[in-house]
């Protein structure tokens, strides 16, 4: 039974609540991580990764979808702490010669702008045409995203309202990946994966990732084909395992042990407005239930659905991985 210092319930629970998920048919296996106060983690799971994968647990890989734009975000945060970029920047600094980046009025987009989803370029660029719309971001190209940038008329003013956009964070990801000079999984890697341990997380499946990647389903329970983003990356391109996610949890959580992590930090303050009840810092959105602070995102693409979340205050977060849509 749960002791009277958890914050979550017991694992038996816990695992109650995610079977009767899968035994309804919404979810085919759930991976459920938990950080109590202490440090501590916990990680209950039900399902199957699919029939031929590993059994599903602690390494099984899921795509982790938009949970990825607060990875872009703390890269954006070390580069920001490091000098190598201001959030006042425009975007235009950071793209090759002959690249129009769209503009209103006076004025420009900013990297703040794509990272608070206040940038006023739409969810996705109106030139994609999938080849393959079961894997619809593959085929889509640096040069076509150029091309779309160049052409493209604002329908309203910068910085005036929320608005989510994929390609303004998959921008993002290019652009600070550029600014670093290395590709966005590389410079991931390098600036956050490798710091905090987590080596069941990036883009490129091969070796353990490779052998532990769950297969996505649709509502239906149908197998369907993973996603690859290989231009707008920032934006939803990572996977991840329940144990490298309890990791960047603990990172983002707790007093600040490194120049990375007082950088995460600083990017869960609230920096623009989303509704009444959500701000947005730096991808992370800061919701108030009640008395109470929430921080925290989702993902999701054709195969999956993940999510994110923590107390500030209490220092307690949850991780949910499923591969289902």
């Amino acid at each position: 039974a749960a002791s009277a210092t958890q914050h979550f319930p017991s694992d038996q629970d816990l695992t109650s609540l995610i079977r009767s998920r899968v035994e309804e048919d919404r979810a085919v296996g759930i991976v459920l991580g938990v950080m109590e106060a202490d440090g501590s983690t916990r990680i209950v799971a039900y399902g199957d990764a699919s029939p031929n994968a590993r059994v599903l647990g602690l390494r099984s890989l899921f795509e982790i979808g938009s949970i990825t734009k607060v990875f872009t975000a703390t890269l954006l945060g070390d580069m920001v702490a490091r000098g190598e970029v201001s959030l006042s920047d425009p975007v235009s600094d950071y793209l090759p010669d002959g690249v129009t980046m769209p503009s209103r009025g006076a004025r420009e987009i900013t990297l703040l702008d794509l990272s608070t989803h206040h940038s006023a370029l739409p969810r996705l660029p109106d030139n994609m045409s999938p080849a393959n719309p079961a894997n619809p971001y593959v085929d889509y190209t640096v040069e076509q995203m150029y091309e779309f940038l160049s052409g493209h008329e604002l329908r309203r003013d910068i910085g005036s309202e929320f608005a989510y956009s994929n390609l303004a964070v998959g921008l993002l990801g290019h652009v600070l990946a550029r600014a670093a000079g290395g590709s966005y999984e590389d410079v991931v890697r390098e600036r956050i994966l490798e710091p905090l341990g987590m080596n069941m997380t990036g883009i490129a499946l091969e070796g353990d990732m490779l052998d532990w990647m769950a297969e996505g389903h649709n509502a239906q329970g149908h197998v369907v084909p993973l996603w690859d983003l290989p231009t707008l990356a920032g934006a939803g391109a990572l996977r991840s395992a329940v144990g490298d996610m309890l990791k960047f949890l603990a990172a983002n959580t707790g007093p600040p042990e490194s120049p990375l992590e007082r950088s995460m930090s600083a990017n869960h303050e609230v920096r623009k407005s989303m509704n009444a009840q959500t701000g947005v810092g730096l991808n992370w959105l800061v919701q108030s239930v009640g008395e109470e602070t929430i921080v925290w995102h989702n993902g999701g693409t054709a195969g999956f659905r993940t999510f994110i979340g923590f107390d500030p205050e209490k220092g307690v977060g949850v991780v949910v991985l499923m591969n289902s849509g």
